[in-house]
C-alpha cells in the first residue's frame, strides 16, 4: 500500500553547472525500517541526502514525506513535520553539559527557546525528560559532564539524544560512524537499532559491516543513479555493485 512509504522521490535530479550529481532517482523508504544509502565516492549519496532533507533544492523531480509534497519546503518546516537529521560532524554545544544540551533541544516544542533570561529553575520541568533521553543513549552517568570532555562516540550519542528530543517520526543520519573506533561503532550501532524502534531511519554510511548489520533495505548509488536495491545479501551479490562499489572498496 502507498501508506507503507514514508519517503518517496520521483525523478529526483540535481545539476551543478552542467554536472548531474543526482540523476532521476526514485527512492522509496518503508515506514518503520532502517534504510541505508550507500555507494562509492562521487556516487551522489550526500547530494541525494541533502535534497531529501531540503538543504538543497532539486533541479527536477518531486519529494513526498508521508504522502505530502515537500519539494519546495524549507528545512525548518520539514523538521517540524517530523523529519530530523544529524550531520557528519557532531553538532553539540561543547561547553554545555549533557543535561544542558538535551534541555536546549527540549525547549523548542515547549515554546521556551527564547526565554534564556528567565531563572534557570523555570527550565527544571525539562530535567526529568532530559535525564531519560541521556539514559536512553547511554549517557546517564555523564549527565553533568561538559560535552567537550566526552569521547567522540559519546558526543555522537549526545547528538542523537538532541534529535530524539524533537520526537521525530523519521531520523536521518549522515555517516553516523565517521571517525569512530571499534568500541564506539558497536555502541552507536546498538543505539541506532534501539532508537529505530517505532521510527524510520535513513542513513548514509560507508561502513559496510554496519550497513549489513543494521539495514532492512539498501539503495546503492553510482554516478548519481540507483544501481541496485534490496537487502545486503541481494545487493552484495549484484555484479554491477561488486564492480562499482564493493570492488572499489576492497581494491
Amino acid at each position: 500500500m502507498k501508506d507503507d512509504w514514508i519517503i518517496e522521490t520521483d525523478d529526483l535530479t540535481k545539476e551543478f553547472k552542467g554536472f548531474l550529481a543526482v540523476r532521476g532517482v526514485g527512492l522509496k523508504v518503508r515506514r518503520g525500517t532502517i534504510h541505508a544509502l550507500i555507494g562509492p565516492n562521487g556516487a551522489g549519496k550526500t547530494t541525494c541526502f541533502n535534497l531529501i532533507t531540503k538543504f538543497l533544492r532539486p533541479s527536477r523531480g518531486r519529494i513526498l514525506f508521508n504522502g505530502r509534497d515537500i519539494t519546495g519546503a524549507d528545512p525548518a518546516k520539514v523538521a517540524r513535520s517530523g523529519m530530523v537529521r544529524s550531520f557528519q560532524i557532531s553538532a553539540v554545544f561543547l561547553h554545555m553539559t549533557v543535561l544542558e544540551n538535551i534541555r536546549v533541544a527540549l525547549q523548542r516544542p515547549l515554546g521556551t527557546s527564547f526565554h534564556f533570561w528567565r531563572s534557570e529553575q523555570s527550565l527544571d520541568v525539562l530535567n526529568d525528560r532530559a535525564r531519560e533521553l541521556a539514559a536512553a543513549v547511554g549517557l546517564g552517568d555523564f549527565i553533568d559532564t561538559p560535552a567537550v570532555e566526552l569521547s567522540y562516540g559519546r558526543r555522537r550519542a549526545l547528538e542523537i539524544a538532541t534529535t530524539l528530543a524533537l520526537d521525530p517520526e523519521m531520523l536521518l543520519l549522515d555517516e553516523p560512524m565517521a571517525g569512530m573506533g571499534r568500541e564506539d561503532i558497536d555502541r552507536i550501532s546498538a543505539l541506532i537499532r534501539q532508537v529505530a524502534k517505532g521510527r524510520t531511519v535513513l542513513m548514509v554510511e560507508h561502513n559496510l559491516a554496519v550497513v549489513a548489520d543494521l539495514s532492512d533495505t539498501i539503495t546503492v548509488l553510482a554516478r548519481g543513479q540507483v544501481l541496485a536495491e534490496g537487502d545486503y545479501a541481494k545487493v552484495s551479490a549484484d555484479p554491477q555493485v561488486i564492480e562499482a562499489y564493493m570492488g572499489s572498496a576492497h581494491a
